[in-house]
């Protein structure tokens, strides 16, 4: 899979994860309609999948992680801005081949594109926390 496949598997995991938020229902649903989006034969569909599934059934545990990085608790957070922080710790933590920078890069870029007009700037401040706790030894190489 190419990389743009991969960045707009992230796009599309954001939209179902605000969708998520917005409307609840089970994850699968979720995933099963974004799936069938024209857009998604462009995705590179099993990481959109291993996000959307991975995060949904993790959120309790990820929104602990964000707590330790942000001064907004979770629960106040807009939505767009809570999806891409789910995003970006799920990959700081769990895919350890994405370089910490692509997934600070991919999460500001999603916020500047979906977000509130400086949200972008929040993002990337706690991410850079949680890269600089979750990959100390990349962290410290640049």
């Amino acid at each position: 899979m190419t990389r743009r496949a991969r960045s707009l598997a992230r796009r599309l995991a954001l939209q179902a994860l605000y969708q998520i938020q917005i409307n609840p229902r089970s994850w699968q649903d979720t995933h099963r309609d974004f799936d069938l989006d024209p857009e998604a034969a462009r995705v590179d569909r099993d990481y959109f999948r291993e996000l959307v599934m991975a995060i949904a059934e993790r959120r309790e545990e990820l929104d602990v992680a964000i707590g330790r990085w942000s001064e907004i608790a979770p629960r106040d957070l807009d939505p767009v801005e809570h999806a891409v922080l789910w995003l970006g710790v799920y990959e700081l933590n769990t895919r350890i081949e994405v370089p910490y920078r692509v997934a600070l890069a991919e999460a500001v870029q999603l916020t500047k594109q979906f977000g509130a007009t400086d949200g972008h700037k929040f993002v990337n401040a706690v991410l850079d926390r949680a890269a600089r706790e979750l990959r100390p030894l990349e962290y410290g190489r640049s």
